[in-house]
């Protein structure tokens, strides 16, 4: 027997009945945006590689161990998307956004790509829905992206358990001075080589590292909210002002940083406490600093990108029940050749009508047919046979209480939508 292929290490395919959770989550988290200004934008699944590596910062795991890179026939050295923001923002810039009216504000959903090890929340290839926006650094605009993550998180989707810890970088002014602080402290610290050298090149990382070891050594290391200029601070206090009105339930976490070099002054991550160790289900920030880098003017920029699949996993470990999980409404069944075509005829005036409706195929048995109407978790079952033929009517059955009754088919359409809808 030929051997099957199975879906490469680290990634899983979205099929029912969990692909109408997953469709239901995506469209949940970019409802905010389409509600606030946000237009659709769509990037290649791969840019050049050096976009990346500017970008992201050569620096970061993502860039030095995640990414997959390959050369093209051409030699070009392109990579499959690790994130979105750094292609977007070149999108943005190429097509010319920045130089309409600002700020330009992009709504994009996809998958991303990232060498990871595999583990439960954390796959090689995952879904975003994200937001960027261009040419602002009102804190007003923080607050939205904030808010629109919280929104679609807690007020749509339901979710009790997720918590938006929010922290600010500061900005190029301050933070080298806060740096030099944090290189002291960590330097008596007692860190094994790997995170010496992690420390070396971006020590603002260290306060990433979850390990309790790390952990207990950090608890006296200084902060940068007490460490911000003047204009940052209060930029801060401004975000948490415009959040506290518009209701965001946030927790002020000063250890807070995120796994990419660009980010400046507002930073925030969507943690949900169901899920262990990979407990965030999202995140963004400011990148002032970031459009120019790749070649545009000196604007300032914010986003976030949230996690599909994370925030289904989150939707699953509440319990919360957020879609029908029936394939269809209505189960039509001809009972024998003469009435296929009918049928056939039938269920096209049936969805279209924005009814879910299926057939049973291959001329199965009544029996095997109505099992498989059960199966389906349609509300009716609709048969025509021969002397439904012959009466232009329809026996429809109540798939939850047993009744049935005999329908003109004329009317059966309109029937069938008072029932269902």
């Amino acid at each position: 027997m030929t051997e099957l292929f199975k879906a490469p290490k680290g990634t899983y395919d979205v099929i029912p009945p969990f692909s109408a959770l997953w469709l239901k989550v995506r469209d949940a988290l970019s409802t905010p945006p389409r509600n606030s200004g946000y237009g659709y934008i769509e990037t290649p699944i791969f840019e050049d590689t050096a976009l990346f590596v500017r970008g992201v910062g050569e620096s970061t795991d993502v860039v030095s161990k995640e990414m997959y890179t390959f050369e093209d026939k051409g030699g070009r050295s392109l990579t499959l998307k690790p994130e979105g923001t750094a292609g977007v923002l070149r999108a943005m810039l190429e097509n010319r956004m920045d130089r309409g009216a600002l700020p330009a504000k992009v709504w994009y959903t996809g998958p991303h790509f990232r060498y990871e090890q595999p583990q439960s929340g954390r796959y090689r290839q995952h879904t975003q829905v994200g937001v960027e926006t261009i040419g602002s650094s009102d804190p007003a605009l923080d607050a939205e992206v904030i808010w629109m993550a919280h929104h679609a998180q807690r007020n749509i989707l339901g979710l009790k358990q997720v918590r938006i810890l929010v922290n600010s970088l500061g900005c190029h002014e301050c933070r080298p001075g806060y740096r030099q602080k944090l290189v002291e402290f960590l330097n008596k610290c007692d860190l094994d080589e790997a995170t010496r050298a992690r420390a070396e090149i971006n020590p603002l990382r260290v306060l990433d590292d979850k390990r309790q070891a790390v952990q207990d050594q950090l608890k006296d290391a200084p902060l940068m909210p007490d460490n911000l200029c003047a204009a940052c601070s209060e930029h801060h206090e401004k975000v948490l002002g415009y959040l506290d009105v518009l209701g965001v339930q946030y927790e002020k976490a000063p250890r807070l940083v995120r796994g990419l070099d660009y980010y400046v002054r507002t930073t925030f991550e969507c943690v949900h406490d169901g899920l262990g160790a990979q407990s965030a289900i999202g995140g963004g920030g400011r990148y002032d600093g970031l459009i120019e880098t790749l070649g545009g003017p000196a604007i300032g920029g914010v986003g976030f990108g949230l996690g599909v699949d994370r925030t289904c996993l989150a939707v699953q470990a509440e319990g919360l029940k957020l879609v029908d999980e029936a394939s269809a409404e209505v189960f039509l069944i001809p009972v024998g050749q003469a009435a296929i075509t009918k049928v056939v005829g039938l269920a096209g005036e049936i969805r279209a009508a924005g009814i879910n409706a299926d057939i049973a195929y291959d001329g199965r048995s009544i029996k095997a047919a109505m099992k498989s109407a059960d199966r389906s978790g349609a509300k009716f079952a609709v048969i025509i046979g021969e002397d439904e033929m012959a009466s232009s009517t329809a026996v429809v059955k109540n798939l939850v209480d047993g009744s049935q009754e005999s329908l003109a088919v004329e009317s059966l359409v309109s029937v069938l939508l008072d029932r269902i809808k």
